[in-house]
């Protein structure tokens, strides 16, 4: 078993607890029974332009499936998912929180490479997606894709950006960044779930909503390849599962009596709510939606050739799980980035795999590209790199750094090797295949290879659009 499969399957064991996994297995057998990834030597499938099926769920944290380590969290749907196909244990989200993730999943570029992107997260109607700008939507779109994001859009408010505005046929959900569960009162205060552009009343819980028009989509019959992104809010605060109505019920009061928008952020941040039963509750409920829309997925007759990506948009917080990682969301912390991510294509791809082959948000954007058959715009050029080859040929992934900037802190890794700076302006090197905790800090050891990782990061850091002064 490799070094970080051994690490993983210890957590489980170590944790005192083994979690059912489908019914069949246990997730330390699951884990056991992963093999290296290596891609299929001869291609099958009918050759089809493949479906593409791209889940986040919301501040979910690297451990937080029980295939990742989570010794109190069942998850059988995901790992479930994660033995028909490849579970990546080095990938990472595109920036530390919500807004810029997603700018870097939608545009395949850095979050500074646009104005938009510089919001950590985006706050009011001034920011957003320049509708301009290309995207895995308008890309796919062009090619011959229909497309549809339902869930968490946050990448600015009407009525100057929105998915629709941006290359996605359909759209339902939310434009802001976080809501109470059941009002739908979101983070500006007011109303936040849409069709389209207009407003659509539904007070049952989010995640049943969302999951419901998943369903729906991917039952329904399509004439062409589609790209569905569905963004669940779950497990992302305030701390509500199903039968929590009442509690949902009080937070809106607060929001519906806010005098400042400081008020009703405090209300959404539900400091004090929440425990670590309430969010297993809540990640339990995500592993069950994802099920669900799985499920109609298979019985749709499209699941051989639908590839279904699955990740987090950041790490987790508060309630989160993610022994060994240091750090949360908002910090470049190996646990405020590093996120469960697991690919499924039954048509291209075996089973029982596990990959730790680095890789982040905007490497899925040129992958996704390259599946579809699209091809990026060259006035607007990718930074991530294409993992097609790697998956279905074989091909060695190129060298490259994986980079990212927000505010007060920096970093960039490079194979094992991870430049990071926080607020302190220290420089730090580890070694993370050695140490993923962040612990043992070489850069007095290697000062030489420290100052190169430095003034890679400096030189793309370079290229970027400076923040605003704050």
């Amino acid at each position: 078993m490799s070094e970080i499969s051994r690490r993983v399957f210890g957590g489980l064991i170590g944790g005192g607890a083994v979690t059912a996994v489908a019914g069949t297995a246990t997730a330390t057998e699951a884990v056991a029974a992963e093999r290296p990834f290596r891609a299929r030597t001869a291609a099958s499938g009918s050759g089809r332009r493949p479906n593409l099926l791209v889940i986040l769920g919301d501040d979910l944290g690297w451990a937080d499936l029980s295939s990742y380590g989570a010794p109190h969290i069942k998850t059988p749907n995901l790992d479930r998912l994660a033995r028909q196909g490849v579970r990546f244990t080095d990938a990472y989200s595109g920036s530390a929180t919500c807004s810029p993730t997603r700018f870097s999943l939608y545009t395949g570029r850095y979050p500074g490479r646009t104005k938009g992107g510089l919001a950590e997260p985006i706050a009011n109607k001034t920011q957003g997606l320049d509708p301009s700008h290309p995207t895995l939507a308008s890309l796919l779109k062009k090619a011959g894709y229909a497309t549809a994001l339902i869930g968490k859009w946050h990448c600015g408010f009407l009525p100057d950006y929105g998915p629709t505005k941006s290359g996605w046929d359909e759209f339902f959900g939310n434009f802001g960044g976080v809501l109470e569960y059941f009002s739908k009162l979101g983070q500006l205060g007011a109303y936040d779930l849409y069709e389209g552009d207009a407003e659509y009343k539904d007070l049952r819980y989010y995640t049943e909503v969302l999951t419901e028009r998943a369903v729906e989509y991917v039952s329904r019959e399509h004439d062409k390849p589609w790209l569905l992104n569905l963004n669940f809010t779950t497990p992302h605060w305030p701390w509500l599962a199903e039968d929590d109505a009442e509690t949902g019920a009080e937070i809106a009061a607060k929001i519906r009596a806010a005098s400042s928008q400081a008020q009703v952020t405090a209300a959404l941040l539900h400091n004090d709510g929440g425990s670590v039963e309430k969010y297993t509750q809540m990640v339990e409920s995500l592993d069950a939606a994802v099920g669900e829309v799985l499920t109609a997925l298979r019985r749709s007759g499209q699941e051989e050739n639908t590839v279904v990506l699955f990740a987090s948009d950041n790490g987790g917080e508060r309630f989160s799980y993610n022994w060994p990682l240091s750090g949360e969301k908002a910090s470049l912390l190996e646990g405020g980035i590093r996120v469960p991510t697991i690919v499924r294509w039954p048509a291209r791809l075996d089973g029982k795999q596990v990959s730790h082959e680095p890789a982040f948000s905007p490497d899925w954007t040129a992958t996704l590209l390259e599946l579809g058959g699209a091809r990026p715009d060259p006035a607007y050029p990718l930074d991530g790199t294409s993992l097609a080859g790697y998956l279905l040929r074989g091909e060695e992934v190129a060298e490259r750094d994986l980079f990212w900037r927000v505010r007060g802190n920096r970093s960039l890794r490079r194979g094992d090797w991870k430049y990071h700076q926080a607020s302190d302006g220290v420089d730090h090197l580890y070694n993370l295949t050695a140490d993923s905790r962040e612990q043992a800090d070489l850069a007095a050891d290697r000062p030489e290879l420290l100052a190169e990782l430095k003034a890679a990061w400096e030189k793309t850091a370079a290229g970027l659009l400076p923040y605003p002064a704050s």
